[in-house]
C-alpha cells in the first residue's frame, strides 16, 4: 500500500460536494483570463495588496487596486449587491486574497480567490498592465 492510497478515496457523492465547494470560492488565472479575453466577464477583478506605485508598475489588466485593509461597506457600496467580486495577491505566500475575501464575505458580498494570483498569472505567461520591471523574470 502506498502513501496515495493508505487513507481510502472519498465516496464519489462526498468528492462532488467537496470539489463543488472549492469551486465556489476559487477560481483560477486560465479562467479570469478567458472571461477577459471572451468578453465574458461578469465580475470586478479586485488587486487586493500593495501601494498604489506598486500596482500602477505591474498588475492584471483590468483590476481595480483595493488593499484589503480598505475594504468597507461605505467602500463597496459602489458596485451592485449582487457583484461576483474575484480577488488576488502576489501569489501563494500571501494571504491578502484570504483577508479580502473574508472581508467581502462578512459584508454578504459574493466573492472567489484567483488562485496563484501575481504568480501565478506571470506562470500562465499571461501580459500584466502598468510599467514593467525590466528585471529578469518579469513581463
Amino acid at each position: 500500500m502506498s502513501y496515495v492510497t493508505e487513507f481510502p478515496a472519498a465516496e464519489p457523492q462526498e468528492a462532488v460536494a467537496h470539489f463543488l465547494r472549492r469551486l465556489s470560492v476559487e477560481t483560477d488565472c486560465a479562467d479570469v483570463y478567458h472571461a477577459m479575453t471572451n468578453n465574458d466577464q461578469d465580475f470586478v477583478l479586485l488587486h487586493v495588496v500593495g501601494k498604489p506605485e506598486q500596482f500602477a508598475r505591474r498588475h492584471v489588466p483590468g483590476a481595480v487596486h483595493l488593499p484589503w485593509s480598505q475594504i468597507t461597506a461605505e467602500r463597496m457600496a459602489q458596485w451592485p449587491d449582487d457583484t461576483v467580486f474575484v480577488v488576488y495577491c502576489a501569489g501563494p505566500h500571501c494571504n491578502g486574497a484570504d483577508r479580502a475575501a473574508l472581508k467581502l464575505a462578512r459584508l454578504g458580498l459574493p466573492v472567489k480567490i484567483m488562485l496563484g494570483g501575481i504568480t501565478g498569472w506571470q506562470d500562465e505567461n499571461f501580459d500584466f498592465a502598468g510599467q514593467i520591471s525590466s528585471a529578469p523574470g518579469l513581463r
